[in-house]
């Protein structure tokens, strides 16, 4: 993949001529760097570059709710290498997250959407090439955002909005998906982490979208085994805590498993099960001795769980996209310096689905799929 300096990438992020980083199938990358020290930067893709410069920017202009240093990190010793960090500031800073009260709640024009947002948090669009997969019926090409968290969790912590102006709520649309997918194969970097939160998950602003950042620690996800449940839809579970769906990408043709997780989490909304979904390179599901390959692919997880609504909890940290995955924010001291991997799973245990409940689900959405492959095969 062709690289492009730092320096000029900065200068393309703040013309207003290169205001859109436009990309193809040709720009996903299988050939990702190994997690490397603080000091050895991995190496960046075009789409990396664009996206670390143009938000290096603009916390140098002071549009973020705080300057973002060095979090203190820590591994917790245990299995699951749960990878905990100390960030006051977001707990303290961040925008009073909106009231939801279902999972189905309609868009409200008069609460604060990402449409409101300062013009100058939006660094650019991110614009596929035009095919026909990216343009409306009418002729228009779908159009994508990338605005900066003004309450960042972690370096280059941004907001993916796709089709803004449509006003959608926090309910994955196709294209949705798909951009969340395109994003993860055009970075070279590792520990670059997409994620979603549905209503009843944690969502804060009711205004589809979703959270993208740089993580530069390993996750037991990218590699931890899951065993398939339905082979024509290329749909696994994962073995360990917590239990959830998977599916594994390298790229082209993404039609078929972007439709399935459409499908998916279309179910769980039709049947008001709240859900986060996390997207990170890693191993193939069936690879043998995973936590040596290469991470070429794409590993979309979805974990259904209990809806929360109101007001948040008073928690060491409430359970979104990010503590399932095994990465913990933690906004005071001694949460951060006290907790263990046990302590850890007791929190989430309260909010995931019971074992019972998990097989029950699960042997619904199988039933789901096979009816839709059937009603297919027999209108072809």
């Amino acid at each position: 993949m062709p690289r492009l300096s730092l320096s000029v990438v900065v200068l393309c992020a703040m013309e207003s001529s290169c205001s859109a980083f436009v990309y193809s199938n040709a720009d996903y990358s299988n050939h990702v760097s190994r997690f490397r020290g603080n000091d050895q930067p991995p190496d960046l893709s075009k789409f990396d570059m664009y996206l670390r410069s143009a938000w290096v920017e603009r916390m140098q202009r002071g549009l973020f709710q705080y300057h973002l240093g060095h979090l203190e990190t820590r591994i917790l010793p245990g299995h699951a290498r749960l990878v905990a960090q100390l960030n006051v500031e977001r707990g303290q800073q961040r925008r009073k997250p909106q009231e939801i009260l279902s999972i189905k709640q309609d868009f409200d024009p008069k609460l604060f959407n990402f449409n409101k947002a300062n013009t100058n948090e939006t660094m650019f669009e991110l614009r596929k090439h035009e095919v026909p997969e990216a343009i409306h019926e009418d002729g228009f090409i779908k159009d994508c955002r990338m605005i900066i968290n003004v309450s960042p969790l972690e370096f280059g912590h941004s907001l993916i909005v796709p089709e803004p102006n449509q006003c959608y709520p926090q309910v994955l649309t196709h294209h949705s998906i798909q951009v969340g997918i395109e994003s993860v194969l055009l970075s070279t970097d590792p520990g670059f982490r997409v994620g979603f939160n549905s209503l009843g998950a944690f969502a804060s602003v009711n205004h589809l979208h979703l959270h993208a950042y740089y993580l530069n620690h390993e996750l037991a996800i990218e590699s931890a085994p899951a065993e398939s449940v339905m082979n024509a839809r290329g749909l696994h579970c994962l073995n360990t805590f917590p239990r959830g769906f998977l599916l594994y990408t390298e790229g082209g043709d993404l039609h078929s498993v972007v439709s399935t997780i459409h499908t998916l989490t279309d179910f769980l909304v039709n049947h008001n099960v709240a859900h986060n979904l996390f997207l990170t390179r890693g191993s193939p599901p069936d690879a043998e001795g995973a936590h040596d390959t290469k991470r070429s692919g794409v590993r979309i997880i979805v974990w259904p769980r209990l809806s929360c609504f109101g007001a948040k909890e008073k928690t060491a940290f409430n359970v979104a996209l990010c503590e399932l995955a095994g990465h913990l924010p933690f906004k005071n001291r001694e949460d951060y310096e006290t907790t263990t991997e046990e302590k850890v799973h007791s929190i989430i245990k309260k909010y995931i689905l019971s074992p019972e409940m998990f097989l029950d689900l699960q042997a619904q959405i199988i039933s789901h799929l096979t009816l839709l492959e059937s009603d297919t095969n027999h209108c072809e």
